[in-house]
């Protein structure tokens, strides 16, 4: 399927296999002989709902604004329960940097961009480009020799502690006071993480805090101030404020370079509500952040 957005062409491609299930890309490619850089984009969704359509405006204005755009479609829930997601977009960057020409893509210049849950998949496979489980899929044979590394990462409101966020949400439950999302957000993390361990494991937040060698390319945070389900205090950190900052004085202490956006907003405010003057100035952030780290 090939469709015209304005001067960018959009078109779904198989990226990956599993047995008899395709895993879908969305491309947008902008009109020229290129290459262009290149944003990869995941969706939200607590690991378990929504596909690569989901946050089409952030898509769109990346794509208007001169990038190639490749939002990836991946396991989800129990089907793709932890590492499985991580391992398919560990493929994806691979098979983008490995199919650059048919793209018109720079395999030098690609960046990483995701919202919610995507946004914590995202950081966590930028962190961890050679980790064993997520680099376990090869590339088809005679495909060139590559690797997961990108040069940037915009995370939109991530999860970016999914053990802190399930504590949360456990918390609030046994308080007798919890919003209807506690519950639905602790079922969809057990069906995800199985276990407590995993959701250690696969957490940005604590692979910084216990000192693991990881890859830290610039990172930006756009985060919205009405947003207790993104956005909250994780009683057992040493760290005060919120998991947003808690995460970036770790990401700092480690030696990465990371910015935080805020903006008076609802939630998922790019994704729900995209023609808000906050939504357009968010989008334009993260526009300007990706040509600012892939324009050289």
């Amino acid at each position: 399927m090939i469709e015209q957005l304005e001067d960018i062409n959009v078109q779904d491609v198989v990226y990956l296999k599993h047995n008899d299930v395709e895993l879908l890309a969305r491309v947008y490619t902008p009109e020229g002989e290129g290459p262009f850089p290149a944003v990869i984009e995941l969706h939200g969704g607590a690991w378990s709902k929504f596909d690569r359509t989901r946050g089409k405006a952030v898509h769109e204005a990346l794509a208007r604004s001169g990038l190639v755009v490749v939002s990836l479609d991946f396991r989800q829930g129990v089907q793709g329960a932890y590492p499985k997601s991580p391992s398919d977009i560990n493929y994806g960057i691979r098979w983008l940097k490995a199919n650059a020409t048919r793209f018109k893509v720079d395999p030098q210049r690609i960046g990483l961009s995701g919202n919610s849950s995507g946004g914590h998949l995202g950081m966590l496979v930028a962190m961890r480009p050679h980790d064993a489980q997520y680099a376990s899929i090869p590339l088809p044979p005679g495909s060139p020799e590559v690797d997961a590394t990108v040069r940037c990462i915009s995370m939109l409101w991530p999860v970016i502690n999914p053990y802190g966020r399930y504590r949360y949400a456990k918390r609030l439950l046994a308080e007798g006071n919890a919003p209807d999302w506690a519950a639905e957000v602790i079922g969809l993390h057990d069906g995800y993480w199985q276990t407590e361990g995993n959701m250690k494991e696969g957490s940005p937040t604590l692979v910084l805090e216990r000192g693991e060698s990881v890859y830290l390319p610039p990172a930006l945070w756009v985060l919205a101030t009405d947003d207790d389900v993104h956005n909250y205090h994780d009683i057992e950190s040493e760290v005060p404020g919120t998991e947003a900052d808690r995460f970036m004085q770790r990401y700092q202490e480690a030696g990465g370079e990371i910015e935080l956006a805020v903006y008076e907003a609802p939630m998922m405010f790019t994704t729900m509500h995209p023609t808000l003057p906050a939504s357009v100035a968010a989008m334009q952030r993260v526009v300007d952040f990706a040509h600012q780290h892939l324009s050289k």
